[in-house]
């Protein structure tokens, strides 16, 4: 039997590490010391988790693939990572999937690992739970062709015997697990769009486009997995301040299931390491009917957005 190709030992590693940063995502909220720092401002924070969870993902995947890039949102060290924070484990299961014909060749030094350790940390630090994830993108050639979204918390308000969190993965051409595939009931059109970062020309870009629903939500990856569910059928963002490893994670997924994530101009993400790191002209997403939501974005929303 040969041994399974570089991709899906790749995936089926990010697969176990995600799940290791849940862990790490829970017991740093339950020890109630959450290091709260702010970077840029109130609506842009970073928590102990955010930086022990990045530590644990790029160390741990450095550690397995040396020559894939890896890119995570938080500026760390990169060498005082403890053993302790190592995860080498691997889900069989991915394994057990055959590598899509086109990615069988891939080498480790043309891969970029883009790593969100925690996104939605302000969502965290106001404990709206169900809001976080843990994303670790995958791109090749400067596409998302695979990725891995954990919801540590997924379910917390199930009860006590609920298991808490799950893990969500993709890669093009094999599909998407981890999740039911839903849609919106034709004929409905719900947005999902920001909760922390709201503007004039946000709200401008939602209310042409006419919605029977707005949900206001934080997380990219949280609002990535409400339209695989089928509870919106559009994610809309026109401004800047998304970062390429909030969209490489959710892209890969939504991709793999049949839906479509651009900017509001209709320009593809590109994911290649000298890539710069802001989605400078927002995020238009859809499971089902992208043209619909694209041919109603205003060219004043497009103008003012440069990409």
């Amino acid at each position: 039997m040969a041994s399974p190709a570089l991709l899906m030992r790749v995936v089926a590693s990010a697969y176990s590490v995600a799940e290791k940063a849940a862990t790490i995502v829970r017991s740093v909220m339950s020890a109630g010391d959450l290091g709260i720092v702010e970077k840029a401002g109130p609506n842009d924070l970073q928590t102990k988790a955010d930086r022990l969870v990045q530590m644990s993902i790029c160390a741990s995947l450095a550690r397995k693939f040396p020559k894939v890039t890896i890119i995570g949102e938080e500026d760390l060290p990169t060498d005082d990572v403890t053993e302790e924070l190592i995860e080498d484990g691997h889900c069989e299961e991915i394994l057990k999937k055959p590598c899509p014909a086109q990615y069988t060749g891939i080498k480790e030094e043309e891969l970029v690992i883009w790593v969100d350790p925690l996104d939605g940390t302000k969502e965290y630090t106001e404990g709206l739970l169900d809001h976080v994830t843990v994303l670790i993108g995958i791109a090749y050639g400067g596409k998302a062709i695979a990725g891995v979204i954990n919801q540590p918390y997924y379910n917390y308000e199930a009860g006590a015997g609920a298991v808490l969190g799950r893990t969500i993965w993709g890669v093009l051409g094999i599909g998407a697990f981890g999740f039911q595939l839903a849609e919106v009931p034709a004929g409905k059109h719900i947005i999902v769009t920001t909760r922390s970062h709201s503007s004039a020309l946000v709200n401008e870009c939602i209310s042409a486009l006419n919605p029977d629903t707005v949900i206001r939500a934080g997380g990219a990856g949280n609002k990535v997995i409400q339209l695989i569910e089928g509870k919106a059928s559009a994610y809309v963002f026109a401004s800047p301040g998304c970062k390429k490893w909030d969209t490489c994670a959710p892209e890969a997924i939504l991709h793999a299931v049949g839906g479509k994530i651009t900017d509001i101009r209709g320009n593809s993400f590109q994911y290649n390491k000298e890539v710069k790191h802001m989605n400078s002209a927002g995020v238009l997403a859809t499971l089902r009917n992208y043209d619909y939501y694209a041919s109603r974005i205003p060219n004043t929303v497009k103008e003012s957005l440069v990409p």
